[in-house]
């Protein structure tokens, strides 16, 4: 046997395997540098952050770095994400019990953060508002309500919250109310909108107030979709696809439909929303989600509506659990390389991180009033 020769060959085997392997390490360099460059070239709208209700029950400055939290403004520079839709979230408890209340109490903490730090926060209400303030470097904080309690039955105070602010209004939480149904409660109290929910959609398409129809429930949903003049949104749902019967994310049809009349899915990046052996494990730390899981979901909603319909809708500080690789706001460049490893064009990227939801908002703003 010739040794000398076979040698010869894996030296030379192990030159070229170190040479793709360089090649990998410098085509994953290029991805995060052209990541990174994007994620602070560009607006990045977040369809949900539960920034206020943290605030509210854990009091803190998150004009600084915060140990606690997914969001503050010194990750969120670093990741690049300049317009997260602040939520005003009011628990189902509070359904015909202070829900106005409670929604006034945390826009006013809004409006106090960007007050106390003009220099880094601005409250925004419109996308023109939202690219000036990109112009000058700050972060906007646009608003949208969780849960239409705080409505409390009388449509005048859907003109009262538009006025504080308030940009999108999901109809509904983790119980049925005097709106409509939840998609995580099984009492189907109206099977689908309730008479005065009808009237809600309606009126908010007069206003110009974007629908929210995460949360909802399936039979909800298609009443929205038969009633609303606009395109909607879904500030922070995933793809059913991936969690099969779980309702609280959109059905493949559900998001063709909404597709189909303009609308955007923002895909919600807790855990138990990518990755149904997640949701089902006993011991959550035997299994965990990956920032790729998040590209899944992205890519099936491009696969099955196309790439003018997907956005993001993070839900940090709403959630307990999130992937690897996007723990915090900070991490936001992680996934628009994957995304960008997966073909995704600087357009592409684009349209995900805001156009799709300044071109649904802008809908609804220019149908206002008609």
């Amino acid at each position: 046997m010739n040794h000398p020769y076979i040698l010869a060959l894996f030296c030379a085997a192990l030159v070229v395997a170190c040479g793709k392997k360089k090649e990998s390490t410098n085509e994953q360099m290029d991805y995060s540098a052209k990541a990174d460059s994007l994620a602070h070239a560009l607006i990045i709208i977040d369809g949900h952050v539960d920034i206020p209700y943290r605030l509210r029950k854990h009091p803190e400055d998150i004009s600084v770095r915060t140990h606690d939290g997914h969001f503050d403004y010194v990750r969120a520079q670093e990741g690049g994400e300049n317009a997260p839709f602040m939520s005003i979230y009011i628990p189902s408890e509070y359904e015909n019990n202070g829900a106005k209340a409670l929604a006034d109490s945390l826009i006013d903490l809004v409006d106090t953060l960007a007050s106390h730090h003009p220099d880094k926060f601005a409250v925004a209400t419109s996308p023109d508002q939202i690219e000036e303030q990109f112009s000058r470097g700050l972060i906007s904080l646009p608003m949208g309500m969780e849960n239409g309690a705080p409505i409390e039955g009388d449509l005048n105070n859907l003109k009262y919250f538009y006025d504080r602010g308030i940009r999108y209004i999901t109809l509904t939480h983790a119980k049925d109310n005097h709106i409509c149904d939840s998609s995580y409660d099984t009492t189907r109290t109206w099977n689908g909108l309730s008479p005065f929910g009808e009237q809600v959609v309606k009126e908010m398409n007069r206003l110009g107030i974007m629908v929210d129809v995460s949360h909802i429930s399936d039979s909800a949903f298609y009443d929205v979709m038969a009633l609303t003049d606009v395109p909607v949104i879904a500030s922070h749902s995933s793809c059913r696809y991936f969690t099969p019967g779980f309702e609280r994310n959109m059905s493949d049809d559900m998001i063709k439909i909404m597709a189909s009349k303009g609308g955007v899915i923002h895909i919600n990046y807790g855990c138990s929303f990518l990755d149904s052996a997640y949701a089902a494990a006993d011991n959550k730390d035997s299994v965990f989600t990956t920032v790729q899981m998040v590209a899944d979901h992205i890519d099936h909603v491009v696969k099955i509506a196309g790439i003018d319909h997907v956005g993001f809708g993070s839900d940090f500080d709403g959630v307990t659990c999130l992937p690897r690789g996007l723990e915090d706001v900070s991490m936001m460049p992680n996934l628009i390389a994957e995304l960008l490893k997966r073909g995704y064009s600087d357009e592409d990227i684009s349209k995900i991180c805001y156009k799709n939801t300044f071109r649904v908002w802008r809908a609804v703003e220019a149908a206002a009033g008609t």
